[in-house]
């Protein structure tokens, strides 16, 4: 069996900034702490949460080091430093291994997309040049291109593409590829409400959105999963449903970072082109926050 970068909850951060849209690094590290203390098993850094096609390069790289440093150890760090460039995804994943990143993630090409071989080679080329365990990122809601069981088979025959962010929403593709695929392949839900399912498919866990403001929740979730109480880990994910909507009824990361704000936390704007909520989608999810208990600054809504 192929090593398991983590299992459990690994919260998919924001990129907390200044109101003058610099990234705010006291801020990410007490985002770090906070994730650390409450019991999220793996955090990863500069993904699509952390606002990462509007960061430079230097930018991303120092974000990267600055989180392996801050975690100490204390928990895996997993780098995105996915491109729709295979040489740029290269460079970007060695440096990231240089910076003392645990992992990688690393989406499908957007924009130009690519076909089911061209994602193989896509994928090989870079695992082969980065030399760490690779995550493999499927959203074809946001890249265009979706990665077919048949293809998750192929890759999983590489031994540093140990992984898969299945991020699809198609139940019944991620059944076949844990069919296909079985260890050779560890499974993560990328979507906040289809953690059980995934569970249900032998997914060790979830990289989430949701994380960044309930991690304790998270973490529950997947324990009572991984410890038989299957009843518990469904009520905590119908509970939290109406506010994971809420946090994808803008372009995310817009309400996650609108949430983290009402909370007091400062994770300041998102970088153009993400646009700040319509003030009926920010009350409605202050409503749901304060539905799961999460308390919202009065001055906020």
């Amino acid at each position: 069996m192929k090593q398991v970068l983590f299992t459990g909850s690994g919260a998919a951060l924001v990129t907390p900034m200044h109101r003058d849209g610099s990234i705010n690094f006291s801020a990410l590290k007490q985002l770090l702490d906070v994730q650390i203390e409450n019991g999220t098993n793996a955090v990863i850094i500069c993904g699509t949460t952390g606002e990462a096609p509007t960061l430079s390069d230097e930018e991303h790289l120092e974000a990267v080091g600055f989180a392996v440093e801050c975690a100490a150890h204390r928990v895996p760090v997993i780098a995105g430093t996915g491109s729709n460039d295979t040489r740029h995804a290269i460079a970007m994943s060695r440096r990231a291994r240089a910076l003392g990143a645990d992992g990688l993630l690393v989406v499908t090409p957007y924009y130009n997309k690519t076909s089911q071989t061209g994602l193989l080679r896509h994928f090989t080329a870079i695992a082969d040049a980065a030399g760490l365990p690779m995550i493999v990122y499927n959203v074809p809601a946001r890249t265009g291109v979706n990665i077919e069981p048949e293809t998750y088979l192929a890759l999983s025959r590489h031994p540093l593409i140990v992984a898969a962010k299945e991020a699809s929403g198609d139940i019944a593709a991620a059944a076949r590829t844990a069919a296909l695929c079985g260890d050779a392949l560890t499974l993560y839900s990328g979507n906040d409400d289809c953690i059980v399912p995934m569970l249900s498919l032998g997914a060790k866990g979830v990289i989430s959105v949701l994380a960044n403001l309930a991690p304790r929740a998270v973490r529950a979730l997947c324990d009572a999963y991984f410890a038989g109480d299957v009843r518990e880990s469904l009520r905590l994910q119908l509970f939290y449903l109406p506010l994971i909507r809420a946090l994808f009824s803008d372009v995310s990361p817009v309400p996650v970072k609108t949430a983290l704000e009402m909370t007091g936390f400062p994770a300041g704007p998102c970088r153009l082109p993400l646009a700040p909520m319509a003030e009926d989608k920010r009350r409605a999810l202050a409503e749901q926050m304060t539905a799961c208990g999460i308390p919202v600054r009065k001055e906020a809504v």
